[in-house]
């Protein structure tokens, strides 16, 4: 018997709303890569052409001379290597404490969980301030440490409570007492069970914890007086705003140097997100799952 196969035609009004839909969305597309584009063409142009606006979607005269500048310079060398060990180890600290606060909170068994969750959420509305903040990262030591990047802006509330609905959607009770009938303790189970069924939220919180250290540039700005431990936002501030002595040039001087400047800052946006543009592909298949599931459910 032949297999029959039917179409079902859109009407007008479907269409209609289908051609907006796509025009919305080529729209946003547009307005999303284009400043891509044009930074990135930027960055590879000569500094005459970027300096005088001649690049507008393709490069103008290429040019690596803003790349090779940046990297011939031991200053943002350092502190892309501070950067990157601030990343690493300020977002394996961030999760591994997000993680132990968020579970418990998820547990029904956890005694005075709620009121806890109301004490922490407490933090998003209101703060200690600038100067009491400050005052007691000094009274700890960490002024002018590693310390100071790492450890007072480790936890993140909107983060605890996506990791703790997450939890509290996707880890059963049931599974808890299995484990505990069969001898699991809390910290093995969370290693053995949570974890591997946790890797859609792990991964939205490494990625969201890692794009904010990297991108720290407040706290680096207020704590931290070497020079050896700015990370790279802090060296490209002082590279193309603080970088004063035009006094001392000429007309034409002033005017390379405004150029160059010019080409440096794409140059240096390409260079301070070249690292999250190469993680986050490996974590966007988790992350819209990790995202959707811990905000089902409140």
């Amino acid at each position: 018997m032949p297999s029959l196969s039917y179409t079902v035609k859109n009407s007008i009004g479907d269409r209609v709303f289908l051609g907006a839909v796509y025009t919305v969305l080529t729209l946003v597309l547009v307005i999303v890569i284009y400043p891509l584009i044009y930074i990135l063409s930027s960055s590879i142009s000569s500094p005459a052409a970027v300096s005088s606006g001649q690049v507008w979607l393709w490069p103008v005269d290429i040019s690596f001379k803003g790349y090779s500048t940046i990297f011939q310079n031991p200053q943002i060398m350092t502190g892309y290597g501070n950067s990157l060990f601030y990343t690493v180890a300020g977002t394996l600290i961030s999760v591994t404490l997000t993680i132990m606060i968020a579970y418990p909170l998820s547990r029904k068994t956890f005694y005075g969980r709620n009121v806890l969750m109301m004490l922490i959420m407490f933090t998003m509305l209101f703060s200690g301030g600038l100067i009491p903040t400050y005052m007691v990262v000094k009274q700890m030591g960490m002024v002018d440490t590693r310390w100071a990047l790492l450890i007072p802006n480790a936890v993140w509330v909107w983060q605890v409570i996506i990791a703790r609905t997450f939890f509290q959607s996707s880890i059963p009770d049931e599974l808890v007492e299995a484990s505990e009938l069969d001898g699991c303790r809390d910290l093995r189970f969370i290693w053995s069970v949570v974890i591997p069924l946790s890797k859609p939220i792990i991964a939205v919180l490494f990625l969201m914890y890692a794009v904010g250290q990297w991108n720290a540039y407040f706290d680096a700005l207020i704590y931290l007086k070497s020079d050896h431990l700015f990370p790279l936002q802090l060296i490209l501030r002082s590279i193309i705003i603080l970088d004063n002595g035009a006094g001392t040039m000429d007309a034409m001087q002033m005017v390379e140097k405004q150029q160059m400047a010019d080409l440096l800052k794409y140059s240096l946006i390409v260079v301070a997100t070249l690292p999250v543009l190469c993680i986050y592909p490996f974590v966007q298949r988790y992350f819209v799952q990790g995202m959707l599931v811990g905000s089902v459910k409140g």
